[in-house]
């Protein structure tokens, strides 16, 4: 005879887990655990063996006390065991099974009376059992035995402690009958750690071993040292029972039958025993069991809302259809269209908050990136007056010049000139990046339809390369323009008689603007020491003249300036533990910048940051380094050139007309090369794909072929379909287990007045209601005599509320004096003070 209501339990766990197989997903309903605690030999295996209902854990001699068993039941077509240490044998002998446990437990603990905390792990297979884990834990003991240590008592308790303190562990406090229960350990410690009793339920045992003409009644009543969940007793098979092989079917009857035959148990004798025990237990697996039923069903229905509209467009769905295929090209066609536009022109839907993509990455091309990389072709002042000098003596050759040649202005403006076809180039480059990116984002949901998501790619990207060309050529002729003729004439040229008079006025302007702020922001000083706290952010401020940082962006405590002058900027290689981008300045006359630092390291969060803080250093005069060998030849002539007062007012001169005139250039490029790309690419490639990409398709092959829908496609088709049906049957499932199960209320609280305080433990007075005894030695108290009220006890009941309904009730005065009672002294009991 096994447990019937857990296998009645077993049919509605079973739906719910097909329900969730069929969609794919796990339906963990994460039953409670269930822990038995109690002294030795007070009955705890007898306990866990008869809630299962079958016999599957080893009897006798302390074998499976010294070590905690974790008894993991797993419901299977067949019935076998298996243990953790032993994996992949399979026990279809539970003789062997006791065998096993035993040799175990010595190997661990030896055969001398030795504990050991490392459980061991078994699990049964059974088509008879719920998917529970059941705990027989090491009965609390006082006296250390044989080899067990000083401490076992406390190494006892913090054992079970681990098990019994999961808030999803079921607790069955077992108390022997002819033990008193006032000093029950299993009830303290359960108390311990669920003060409201909860998932407490206390079981009596060895009910037929107490003394003639004594009883538990009182006890099981709940009359006496009140528990929420109130008290089951029960009677295991004794040790001949399981030397001769006594079944628990057998054990069960001759329960059943004691307690209808006990004079001070028959009028309880529906609520007590193991099938009562095992009925309390089922009760808490089907409230848990409802309880998850509002989450799994919450969770289904959104799923199920999700897949409504996907679901009704499939249906009805036929893949073949020629004419499905012709207005789904002409759909997604326009759809690709679309969404191309709203990424180069920017849209209020499908925002990307991740990173800058489309229109909006073009046009930090255009307004940052473009306008750094020109800046970053100007010459430094020292080089620029080298190159000037030089040119200045070159044109005048062997003679001596008296005036300042126009000729060294034209070459020196036109090698400028000419240094802007990289970065405006480059600008082309970086355009047509974003726009391929671009073509394959947009070609993403074309992924259903793969020959037709390749067809597409294809034909954009060759139109955007085949417009490449065109661009190039075009910014070029730009390029080529501005050297073809050098006009002075234009109207914001200084001229050669301003250029002196421009010269002390931008003196003047450069002094006047030394505290214009140039950019503000945080930035992180990466090679500060690690004695003198490792990298740190500060908020810098960049003004024409120094780079000065503050401990925060209030400004109000600075931590340090640093002049601009003869400082460089150099690329710093990414380190491998870092995840910042980072940049260094430099003296060029190999002075420290910042202490004792020859670079100050500075670094920020991404690259961006980096090319921003390095193009407004650029605006502040703070240059690049140059790395190639020629320039760092050309670095060492300048250091040792020297000019004469004459040379030097002519080279200042061109310098200033070189200025004013490139500052013309380099407006005019700015403004025209991001229009030329924009017509010739950027609003082209739109036109193309909105006019022609369509013909195109047509004229690449076979229509059909391209709206060939891919494997994966039919695949989540039918997926979308049957999970969509799925999640229905699902959800009528939890509906039909809702209506056909009760949740059980848990019982009310009960009164705590039996709790001790601190002064030690008390032991209420027996209610003379009924003859009980928990040890041998106490007579009984006469039938008719009125109930006493509870007295404090050693033990609370798990709740500060009002009183239970089994409960005796009790006057609104100060309760009377115990009577005073001796018993005769016991072995198995010390009377109470």
């Amino acid at each position: 005879m096994g447990n019937r209501g857990m296998e009645d339990l077993i049919p509605l766990v079973n739906k719910l887990q097909d329900a969730f197989s069929s969609i794919g997903q796990a339906c963990n309903l994460d039953l409670p655990q269930i822990a038995v605690v109690g002294g030795q030999s007070a009955g705890k295996s007898s306990v866990l063996e008869n809630f299962v209902g079958r016999d599957f854990l080893p009897r006798g001699s302390g074998i499976v006390t010294r070590r905690p068993l974790v008894l993991q039941l797993i419901s299977a077509n067949a019935e076998w065991a298996e243990f953790l240490h032993c994996k992949g044998k399979k026990f279809t002998d539970f003789d062997e099974v006791r065998q096993e446990i035993e040799g175990e437990t010595d190997r661990i603990t030896g055969a001398n009376k030795g504990i050991s905390p490392v459980p061991i792990n078994l699990r049964v297979y059974s088509p008879h059992v719920l998917n529970l884990t059941l705990i027989d834990l090491p009965g609390i003991t006082k006296v250390p035995v044989g080899d067990q240590p000083a401490d076992i008592e406390q190494q006892i308790r913090d054992m079970i402690m681990q098990f019994i303190s999961r808030e999803s562990c079921l607790i069955l406090a077992v108390t022997p009958a002819n033990t008193d229960l006032a000093n029950s350990d299993a009830l303290k410690l359960a108390k311990d750690v669920d003060p409201q009793g909860l998932r407490t339920i206390g079981v009596i045992t060895k009910l037929d071993l107490m003394d003639e003409g004594t009883d538990a009644r009182d006890v099981l009543e709940n009359k006496l040292l009140p528990l929420r969940r109130g008290y089951i007793g029960v009677v295991n098979r004794s040790q001949k029972d399981i030397d001769g092989k006594k079944d628990i079917k057998a054990a069960l009857e001759a329960e059943r039958k004691f307690f209808l035959s006990h004079p001070g148990y028959r009028h309880i004798a529906d609520k007590m025993g193991t099938p009562r025990l095992q009925q309390l237990l089922n009760q808490q697996l089907t409230n848990h069991i409802r309880d998850t039923l509002p989450a799994f069903r919450s969770k289904l229905q959104a799923q199920l809302l999700a897949l409504d509209k996907e679901a009704e467009e499939y249906r009805g769905y036929r893949p073949d259809d020629p004419s499905r295929k012709t207005k789904q090209l002409l759909q997604m066609v326009q759809q690709f269209s679309v969404d191309f536009e709203k990424r180069i022109e920017g849209s209020g839907d499908q925002v990307d908050t991740v990173e800058l993509s489309g229109g909006a990455k073009i046009n930090r091309i255009f307004h940052e990136r473009f306008p750094f990389e020109l800046v970053k072709m100007e010459c430094d002042d020292k080089e620029m007056r080298r190159e000037i000098s030089y040119a200045i003596k070159n044109i005048h050759g062997i003679r001596t010049g008296l005036f300042t040649p126009d000729m060294a202005f034209e070459a020196i403006v036109k090698k400028q000139i000419v240094k802007l076809k990289e970065p405006s180039v480059k600008c082309v480059d970086m355009v047509i990046q974003e726009l391929i990116n671009t073509v394959r984002q947009c070609s993403n949901k074309l992924e259903c339809f793969p020959r037709l998501r390749e067809e597409t790619e294809r034909i954009v990207t060759s139109h955007i390369r085949d417009r490449e060309s065109r661009a190039k050529d075009q910014v070029l002729l730009l390029i080529d323009l501005q050297l073809s003729y050098i006009n002075t004439n234009h109207e914001d040229f200084i001229g050669f008689a301003s250029a002196q008079q421009r010269s002390s006025q931008t003196n003047k302007s450069q002094s006047s603007a030394g505290n214009q702020v140039i950019r503000k922001g945080w930035l992180t000083i990466n090679n500060i020491s690690i004695i003198k706290g490792g990298a740190k952010e500060y908020w810098f401020v960049l003004t024409a003249e120094s780079l000065s940082w503050f401990k925060d962006d209030e400004e109000k405590e600075k931590k340090y300036m640093l002049p601009l002058d003869n400082l460089k900027v150099r690329d710093v290689e990414k380190s491998f533990m870092s995840s910042k981008h980072i940049f260094s300045i430099f003296n060029t006359e190999s002075r420290n910048v910042y202490k004792d630092n020859r670079t100050l390291e500075l670094a920020c969060d991404s690259q961006d940051d980096v090319d921003s803080w390095k193009s407004s250093l650029l605006r502040a005069g703070v240059y690049p380094e140059k790395t190639t060998t020629v320039e760092s030849e050309t670095t060492t002539t300048t250091d040792n050139f020297s000019m004469d007062p004459q040379l030097e007012r002519k080279v200042e001169t061109i310098r200033n007309l070189v200025d004013s005139y490139m500052a013309i250039v380099n407006k005019c490029i700015r403004d025209l090369i991001p229009k030329t790309i924009m017509h010739l690419m950027i609003n082209n490639v739109k036109d193309f794909i909105n006019a022609e990409l369509l013909a195109c398709l047509y004229s690449a092959g076979d229509q059909n072929s391209l709206m060939d829908e891919s494997q994966e496609q039919a695949q989540r088709r039918d997926e979308v379909l049957r999970t969509h049906q799925a999640l229905k049957e699902a959800l009528a499932i939890i509906g039909d287990i809702s209506t056909s199960t009760i949740t059980t209320p848990m019982p009310p609280p009960v009164d705590n007045s039996w709790v001790g305080g601190a002064g030690g433990r008390r032991s209420p007075p027996p209610s003379p209601t009924a003859p009980r005894r928990m040890s041998s030695g106490q007579r009984p108290a006469p039938r008719g005599a009125p109930p006493p009220p509870n007295r404090p006890g050693p033990l609370g009941p798990f709740n500060n509320s009002a009183d239970s309904p089994q409960a005796p009730s009790r006057p609104n005065r100060a309760p009377p004096s115990i009577p005073s009672r001796r018993p005769p002294p016991s072995p198995t009991r010390q009377a109470p003070p």
